[in-house]
């Protein structure tokens, strides 16, 4: 019996320790909220409670209402203009569609009167014009698209290299009266500079000559030497403008080579060249032009100047 009543205390017991346990444990797990609240509660009163605080909430409350006139004034001021703006836009929009339209119109003209073939060259032409047109003589034009291939067909040259070609022109003046006049140098040297576009230099006499009352050192005439592009200008100018203003002209002799390529020219008058007024000069002069080529024989250099447009005595 003593046995049974144990057992039966010792349920009765566990009964009631389990809901005590569960009474702590629940209270335990209470005690954190109810001390996280009480913090929190007197967190909030203590911002609450501070001067800068409460600064903000009256300004905030002093400018709620002037922000709410603001928005209902806002939407009327700002939704006026936008009426107003589609207007002008409308109207910049137009001639911009004219301007537009009226060089194409003007394009499709140009092919169609043209044809499709001229409207794709001329695109080519403008950019190549001013690289060539600017820095190239015609005559150089000439001789690297003529001249060069016919004189390797002739002479049966390997390279391009191997053909004759100018090196330098020299336009020589003699003025045997500068030893009693001096201004008649002076004129030489200004005409043949108007001729070349280039200022000669004055040639001085090397030794003494008695007989022509010349002196060593003493001025007696001027020269000027042209290479590049000024060489091809005035040889151009004096084949195609200078030679045939000579009276009675019949063409040049082929007998000037000087046995190595170069050719020699006798002028008897300045006023061949177009530049030289006739009303200005104080006396006619001659000249003499040297031509100087790379070719090796005469032959080389006749055929040079002949496919270069030298008029020849046939």
């Amino acid at each position: 019996m003593a046995d049974e009543k144990k057992t039966v205390a010792a349920k009765a017991s566990v009964k009631v320790a389990k809901p005590v346990v569960e009474a702590k444990k629940a209270a335990e797990a209470v005690k954190p909220a109810k001390a996280e609240k009480a913090v929190k509660g007197k967190a909030e009163k203590a911002i609450a409670a501070h001067p800068a605080v409460e600064k903000v909430e009256k300004t905030k409350k002093a400018a709620a209402p002037k922000a709410e006139k603001a928005i209902e004034a806002a939407p009327a001021k700002a939704e006026a203009p936008k009426a107003e703006k589609p207007a002008p836009v409308k109207v910049a929009e137009a001639p911009k569609a004219e301007k537009a339209a009226a060089p194409k119109a003007v394009e499709v003209k140009a092919v169609k009167a043209e044809g499709p073939k001229a409207a794709v060259s001329a695109p080519k032409a403008a950019v190549k014009a001013p690289v060539s047109e600017k820095y190239e003589n015609r005559l150089i034009k000439k001789y690297k698209t003529e001249v060069v291939p016919a004189l390797i067909k002739q002479f049966g040259y390997g390279s391009v290299m191997q053909a004759p070609r100018f090196e330098k022109i020299v336009i020589n003046v003699g003025c045997g009266d500068a030893t009693v006049n001096a201004k008649a140098l002076e004129d030489s040297v200004n005409e043949i500079g108007v001729i070349t576009g280039q200022r000669p230099v004055i040639t001085k006499a090397k030794k003494s000559i008695a007989t022509f009352k010349v002196r060593q050192g003493q001025a007696i005439g001027c020269k000027v030497t042209l290479r590049g592009l000024r060489m091809f200008e005035f040889y151009d100018k004096l084949v195609s403008i200078a030679l045939p203003r000579v009276r009675d002209f019949r063409g040049i002799s082929k007998n000037a080579f000087d046995g190595h390529g170069n050719y020699t020219l006798g002028i008897k008058e300045q006023l061949i060249f177009p530049e030289i007024d006739y009303d200005k000069i104080s006396k006619i002069r001659g000249m003499d032009i040297v031509i100087v080529t790379t070719a090796q024989t005469d032959a080389e250099a006749f055929a040079l100047l002949q496919l270069m447009g030298m008029p020849f005595r046939r």
